[in-house]
């Protein structure tokens, strides 16, 4: 499984490091060097309009590994070391991302007019007092450049529907992460806060529904080929079951390389730019089709091997952090899907979106592939309102598990390949025993 990672190592950024927590920084972030963690947290709190309350004496410690215990200190440490708010609002705006915006020093009193939320009230009031006089749609009384995106950029009032969860859509890698497995649901917790239109009568464009049977003919949705049948008695060796990870991957990896032959777009770009894409994609795409088209294999079948495999004591002793935090998050995605109950057409979508990810280094017509990303992101939310009318949150449901794939599959990398065969136990053992109780 080890020859399958094609990221490449960039020397620069290994040796910089995050202002605000200390990890790796991957970059220049809304002026100030930083990870990939702190960017995304520090969006998402400006953009969704994040009120945090700290239980300590507002100084907690920053660090990698503490850096989510308490939001608010995470924020105000953004704040303090320049972070410049703006520069989200510039990303938002036609034209793409405005990278000459460099690091801000903002007033004691600023700061706290941003962490008491006074600024947000102050800015929603300037638009109720000067929006437009056709108060008939939301998306009169809000403006665009202030709204997060599907693809980095939105000039739709369609951004006003989606409202506070599309700020996770372009952070896939910059999730926080919550210590225990109990909090993550939180991550799900859009809806209360930024509720959706209702649903409205309505019928499907033509041309969605021909480009969705598009996206769907170019799947293989037949049941996988690797043997994954085992005798009764038979005890299976860590060996063997790394052996058949390693053919399931093989296989799952081979059917995304020819999908993407299939792709209705697949003229429309370069040769370069599907390799870019595929060797920063590839782990996401195999979780997600594991996660639905091929569950039933996958939590079935796969679940039965692993059955019949006995870690040892060293290899439960040695099981890292890292991999029970992986576990944690598989599970609670798996349920998620379970109850979705996603069909061919929006996984063909969700697909499609996760993998015209414009952000990847490398790429040569990125503004193309964010056009891209916009239609099948629309098409999918075209698609679920009109299948599915009476589920209103369907759509940013699916859309929040995306960016909950994107950080297990990175996190999966740094687990110990020794490690994989105790991992899929527990999850599969896991999810397997919860649905046949239900």
């Amino acid at each position: 499984m080890e020859t399958w990672e094609v990221s490449v190592p960039d020397d620069r950024a290994e040796q910089r490091t995050c202002l605000i927590c200390g990890d790796r920084a991957t970059g220049l972030h809304y002026g100030i060097i930083s990870c990939e963690g702190c960017k995304g947290f520090f969006k998402r709190s400006i953009c969704n309009k994040r009120v945090y309350r700290c239980s300590r004496d507002k100084n907690c410690v920053m660090s990698r590994k503490q850096r989510n215990r308490c939001q608010y200190c995470r924020l105000l440490k953004c704040l303090q070391m320049g972070m410049n708010r703006k520069a989200i609002r510039e990303d938002g705006m036609p034209g793409g991302r405005n990278k000459s915006i460099g690091p801000v020093q903002i007033s004691e009193e600023e700061i706290e007019r941003i962490m008491s939320g006074q600024e947000f009230e102050e800015e929603a009031n300037h638009w109720s007092n000067h929006g437009d006089s056709d108060h008939s749609s939301p998306g009169n009384r809000a403006s665009e450049s202030n709204q997060p995106s599907p693809g980095s950029t939105l000039s739709s009032s369609r951004s006003v529907e989606l409202n506070g969860f599309v700020a996770f859509r372009d952070q896939y890698m910059g999730m926080s992460v919550p210590p225990h497995y109990q909090y993550i649901p939180h991550l799900f917790s859009y809806s209360a806060h930024s509720p959706l239109l209702p649903p409205q009568a309505r019928s499907l464009d033509p041309q969605s529904y021909s480009l969705i049977h598009q996206l769907v003919s170019a799947e293989d949705l037949e049941p996988l080929g690797t043997p994954m049948l085992i005798e009764d008695g038979y005890a299976v060796t860590q060996a063997e079951l790394f052996a058949l990870l390693c053919r399931l991957a093989d296989e799952l990896l081979f059917r995304q390389i020819a999908w993407i032959k299939k792709l209705p777009f697949f003229c429309e770009l370069s040769i370069k730019d599907y390799t870019c894409l595929l060797s920063s994609t590839w782990q996401e795409l195999i979780l997600l089709s594991s996660l639905t088209v091929y569950s039933k294999q996958i939590f079935g079948e796969l679940a039965d091997v692993t059955a019949k495999y006995s870690p040892s004591d060293e290899e439960l002793h040695r099981f890292s952090d890292e991999g029970m935090e992986v576990i944690e998050r598989l599970i609670y995605l798996y349920h998620k899907f379970h109850q979705l109950k996603v069909s061919n057409e929006e996984y063909a979508c969700m697909k499609a979106i996760n993998f015209l990810n414009q952000d990847i280094r490398g790429l040569t017509s990125a503004s193309q592939l964010e056009q891209l990303n916009k239609r099948y992101w629309y098409i999918c939310q075209d698609f679920t309102e009109y299948k599915y009318t009476h589920q209103p949150n369907r759509f940013p449901d699916l859309m929040m598990c995306l960016p909950e794939i994107r950080y297990i599959a990175g996190k999966m990398v740094n687990v110990p390949l020794e490690q994989l065969p105790l991992l899929f136990k527990v999850v599969l053992h896991s999810c397997k025993t919860s649905v046949g109780k239900e």
